[in-house]
């Protein structure tokens, strides 16, 4: 009895360790979590240590350059771990998102059946909340199937999604519009299946005359035309070069209406704002005249074609290739002029290094500097909240002893790969 006791004791034992930090059990999202959460608790705390001058060995503690180097290498390969478990819980976190999603598609549709009940209360029940309630239960199931097929890239969100791995305004935007034409298509198709009179179906057909509609059909090709042009354009310019693009952990409902790098966006919000009041507008028109497509006037379509070009023109003209504008020597106070030598200290001074949504550790260990035909990694510097080296403007490298004497050439490779311009430099024995 006591064997069978303290075999299951250790199965409980095991069971709680498997599933903690690094679990990649497929149905337990709990250790990816905690795992995510751990590293990132470790890695601040030994930020902080190092920031505040605390951890150092005693054989790099005498040596400035050494002892920076050993920090830099130290929370680099922390910053690494944070980002493995980041991506191991963004991607457990995509497989849940389908569940999620089917759950508000079917509370919509709870919604909808409430709203028309209550609305049928003194006005009847017709056969258009007939036909709406059917439509939406098709576009229900269809946004169910579609998500159970895409569960490992966020179920139904999954058309949205873009290739950085946030939510893409322009995609969202035209999903919506086109689940709408959907929806009101499937509306009338339902009413014209029960209608009976003659006169009733040729007024349904009527409502889908382009005339009723144009408004809406204009809004929707601009959307879809503009979603696009959008992947187009911004794919161009990262092979480009010209625009620099960090792929996030995961997908989120702030990316709507921010950039990359986390901050709100006029563009992206503008058009996002525009398109709902549009919208609502149009479900309004369905709800009045369900015999029909929504009309939407022209006033409210060129609002929102208005709204279409100034989302393209931002998202055209964000962007820019990093720049270095000058090379010193790194001085510190008391340092007398002196010309660079190998085993000092360079600035580079520019603009452009980090790439927006680049700021976490693991992306500004990345970023390297060419020194004629040496490759230098940027040490990452620590301060109490973040880090004092690498900066969007300033990058701070040793000039290593493998470099020749004479004339070089400096470079920066950013973390996301986009090469600067070259500056020369004299470079000393």
């Amino acid at each position: 009895m006591a064997v069978q006791e303290a075999r299951q004791g250790a199965g409980r034992g095991s069971g709680r360790d498997a599933h903690e930090g690094g679990c990649t059990c497929g149905d337990c999202p709990h250790g990816v979590r905690e795992g995510h959460r751990r590293a990132v608790a470790e890695f601040l705390a030994k930020r902080e240590e190092f920031a505040s001058g605390r951890g150092l060995p005693s054989a790099v503690a005498h040596s400035a350059s050494a002892s920076r180097q050993w920090v830099s290498d130290e929370l680099t390969q922390s910053a690494d771990l944070v980002a493995e478990r980041s991506r191991a819980d963004g991607e457990a976190w995509l497989g849940r998102l389908w569940r999620r999603t089917a759950t508000w598609v079917w509370a919509v549709a709870g919604f909808l059946l409430l709203a028309q009940a209550l609305t049928a209360i003194g006005a009847g029940w017709t056969a258009a909340r007939t036909a709406g309630l059917i439509a939406a239960l098709l576009v229900g199931a269809a946004l169910t199937a579609a998500g159970y097929l895409h569960q490992a890239r966020g179920g139904a969100l999954a058309p949205v999604v873009g290739e950085d791995n946030r939510l893409s305004t322009s995609r969202a935007v035209a999903a919506s519009w086109v689940l709408f034409v959907v929806y009101a298509v499937l509306m009338l198709a339902g009413e014209l299946a029960m209608a009976s009179a003659h006169d009733r179906r040729d007024a349904l057909i009527a409502g889908l005359d382009l005339a009723r509609g144009a408004g809406a059909v204009t809004v929707l090709a601009v959307v879809c035309g503009i979603a696009v042009l959008v992947r187009r354009v911004v794919g161009l310019r990262v092979l480009g070069q010209r625009l620099q693009k960090v792929p996030a952990d995961r997908p989120r409902a702030a990316d709507l209406l921010t950039d990359d790098s986390g901050r709100g966006s006029f563009a992206d919000t503008q058009y996002v704002v525009i398109n709902a009041v549009a919208l609502v507008f149009a479900a309004v028109r369905l709800a009045r005249r369900p015999d029909q497509l929504p009309d939407l006037p022209w006033g409210l379509a060129l609002l929102v074609l208005v709204s279409a070009a100034t989302y393209f023109a931002g998202k055209f003209a964000e962007g820019g290739r990093p720049v270095v504008l000058s090379v010193v020597r790194a001085r510190e106070a008391g340092d007398l002029d002196a010309p660079i030598r190998t085993g000092d200290d360079i600035e580079i001074r520019g603009a452009g290094f980090v790439p927006p949504g680049a700021q976490s550790a693991d992306r500004l260990s990345r970023m390297v500097v060419r020194i004629g035909a040496v490759h230098v990694h940027v040490p990452l510097v620590p301060v109490v909240g973040g880090f004092s080296n690498p900066t969007d403007s300033l990058l701070t490298v040793p000039v290593p002893a493998d470099v020749e004497p004479g004339r070089v050439e400096v470079q920066v490779v950013t973390a996301a790969g986009v090469e600067t311009n070259r500056v020369a430099v004299d470079v000393t024995e």
